[in-house]
C-alpha cells in the first residue's frame, strides 16, 4: 500500500524467475529436453528478496534425457513456489521431438503437460476489515491442469527458443460470491531465449544470453547476461534484469558430470530498502553414455 501511495510502478510476477535460466532451460521450455545428450538432473532453490516478509521462495527439480534413436526426448519438472500466504506445487512431464539438421544442429519441438496445486492460508492473515469474506477461510487445494509447448533450435555453441510453458488460463478462486480488486489466476507467459559462445583464447570462452518475458496485463521484461568460461571448469558472469535487479553468477564443474552454481541479485526497485537481495543455488549431475562427438561440459 505504501508503494502504491508513493506512485511507484509495480509489475506482477506469477511464474517463478531464475537468474541461472541459461543453465536450467527445461523449466521454461519443454523443447530443451534431451539437449544434454544424456541423463541430466538439476536441483535449484531460489530465495528472492531475502529479509522481506512473505518474499518468494522457489525450489525446482528437473530431469531429461534423449531416448529412442536420439529423436525423442523425455523430461519432467517438480516445482514448489511460495509467496506470502500462497504456495503452489507443479508436476509436469515434457516430451520433445528433434529433427537433426546440418552441422550437428537440432530443431526441437516440445510439449509440457501437468498439474498445478495451489494452497492459500488466507485465514491466517490479519486484514484491516476483520469481516472481509476473502480472508475468512483457507484454500486447502485448488487443482488446475496445465499445458504448454516450445520450440528450440540449437547446436554446440548457440541456442534460440520460444515457449509458453502454461497456456491455459485458470482462475485460482471462485469469484461468483466474492469481489476481488484484480483477476487472480494463471496467465500465459511467453519466453524468448537465446545465447551464443565465442572463443576469446585457448582457455576462455564468452557466452552472452538473453531472456524476454511477456504476459498479458504486464509490461514486457527482459534479462541479459554475460558469462565467461575458464579452462572448461569455471563459469563467472553478470546479469541485468530490466528495472528490477543486477547480479553475478558463478558455476564450477567438479567432474565431467557434477557441477554447482550460485547467483546473487541486488534489487534495483524500491524493495532494496527492505531486502538483502536474492540468492539462488543450483546443483547438477549428468550421467550415462554420451553420444559420439558430443563434448562435455556443455555450454548451456
Amino acid at each position: 500500500m505504501l508503494l502504491g501511495v508513493a506512485g511507484l510502478g509495480l509489475m506482477a510476477q506469477q511464474d517463478p524467475q531464475f537468474s541461472q535460466y541459461m543453465f536450467n532451460l527445461l523449466a521454461i521450455n519443454p523443447a530443451y529436453a534431451g539437449a544434454a545428450e544424456r541423463v541430466s538432473l538439476k536441483a535449484l532453490t531460489r530465495h528472492q528478496w531475502v529479509g522481506f516478509d512473505g518474499a518468494p521462495v522457489t525450489q525446482t527439480i528437473t530431469g531429461h534425457s534423449p531416448v529412442f534413436f536420439e529423436s525423442l526426448c523425455l523430461g519432467g519438472t517438480l516445482m514448489r513456489d511460495q509467496h506470502g500466504p500462497v504456495t503452489q506445487y507443479g508436476f509436469f512431464a515434457d516430451v520433445a521431438y528433434r529433427i537433426l539438421m546440418g552441422n550437428d544442429a537440432r530443431l526441437s519441438f516440445g510439449i509440457k503437460g501437468g498439474l498445478n496445486l495451489m494452497q492459500g492460508k488466507f485465514g491466517e492473515l490479519n486484514p484491516l476489515d476483520q469481516n472481509d469474506q476473502v480472508f475468512q477461510a483457507n484454500v486447502t487445494s485448488k487443482l488446475d491442469p496445465q499445458f504448454g509447448f516450445g520450440v528450440m533450435y540449437y547446436a554446440e555453441r548457440f541456442y534460440l527458443g520460444l515457449s509458453t510453458p502454461k497456456m491455459l488460463r485458470t482462475e485460482f478462486f471462485e469469484t461468483d460470491s466474492l469481489v476481488f480488486v484484480s483477476q487472480p489466476g494463471q496467465r500465459s507467459h511467453w519466453f524468448l531465449t537465446g545465447g551464443y559462445v565465442w572463443d576469446l583464447g585457448s582457455y576462455t570462452k564468452f557466452k552472452p544470453t538473453f531472456l524476454v518475458k511477456a504476459v498479458t496485463g504486464a509490461p514486457v521484461s527482459f534479462d541479459l547476461s554475460a558469462n565467461f568460461f575458464f579452462y572448461e571448469k569455471f563459469w563467472l558472469g553478470a546479469m541485468y534484469r530490466y528495472q528490477d535487479a543486477v547480479g553475478m553468477l558463478a558455476q564450477y564443474h567438479f567432474t565431467d558430470g557434477l557441477y554447482a552454481g550460485y547467483a546473487y541479485d541486488f534489487t534495483l526497485s524500491p524493495l532494496r530498502n527492505f531486502s538483502g537481495g536474492s540468492h539462488e543455488i543450483m546443483v547438477g549431475i549428468d550421467f550415462g553414455r554420451q553420444l559420439k562427438g558430443i563434448r562435455s561440459p556443455r555450454y548451456f
